[in-house]
């Protein structure tokens, strides 16, 4: 793992961090059947700047990807995403944000059965309204750079898991969002394939400045990760 990475604007000074995590707790259930998910949790994730968290099952990683990508509110704290505060934004400003500047990649790939390679990553693209002879090219243009663009007409039964997964990424990044999510993205993958696909993900966030935010047990994206951070019993913790 390289040593963390600090980018800075033109001018040498530190830009605002793409991602910024302020003391953010977070629990479900009432009263004494509470359970604390997450507790005091602060950081930041600057532009182009990859992220690894890493904790084990129940740590809270999920709930805290689920918050940074408003698909959750806090208790309390500060998220604030692309200038946008999700904590206390409006619902339709939320749907804009995750629609325009958050892409998001799960471990179970989550493309519909009935549509080809082209047209699930198309989907982000038809909720944006664009055009369609410009959106065709937009995935064509993504197919290719995930290695994909002789499968196009393809649906997610007749590709393996691999494959898949390099169409989820590919659909994640279709809007040209400036913050990447995923969520144990090799979870299903065999070694081989993962790092493959985490090679991938690591080489697209560099080439276009996104940055991205990882959960995963994995260790080959935790080695290509700028900095790793770790989760344990809700809390962020050294090592």
């Amino acid at each position: 793992m390289r040593a963390e990475t600090v980018v800075r604007g033109v001018d040498g000074a530190s830009p605002d961090p793409a991602v910024r995590v302020e003391g953010v707790h977070r629990s479900f259930g009432r009263g004494e059947q509470a359970v604390a998910a997450l507790t005091d949790v602060s950081f930041t994730a600057g532009t182009g700047e990859l992220v690894a968290l890493r904790g084990r099952s129940g740590a809270g990683k999920t709930t805290l990807l689920n918050l940074v990508g408003g698909l959750d509110r806090p208790d309390s704290g500060r998220i604030v995403v692309a200038g946008t505060d999700v904590a206390v934004a409006a619902e339709r400003d939320l749907l804009t944000l995750r629609r325009h500047r958050i892409g998001f990649v799960f471990q179970t790939f989550g493309l519909i059965p009935i549509l080809s390679a082209a047209e699930n990553v198309g989907v982000p693209l038809r909720l944006a309204k664009v055009p369609a002879g410009q959106r065709e090219e937009r995935v064509a243009v993504l197919l290719e750079l995930v290695g994909l663009g002789d499968q196009a007409a393809q649906r997610p039964y007749e590709l393996s898991g691999g494959q898949q997964q390099r169409v989820a990424l590919a659909r994640a990044l279709a809007n040209e969002p400036d913050l990447l999510i995923a969520d144990e993205p090799t979870g299903q993958l065999d070694s081989e394939t993962g790092r493959s696909v985490m090679d991938l993900l690591a080489a697209t966030v560099r080439a276009r400045g996104t940055t991205a935010l990882v959960a995963t047990h994995d260790p080959a994206l935790i080695d290509l990760a700028d900095r790793v951070l770790t989760l344990r019993d809700g809390r962020l913790v050294d090592g």
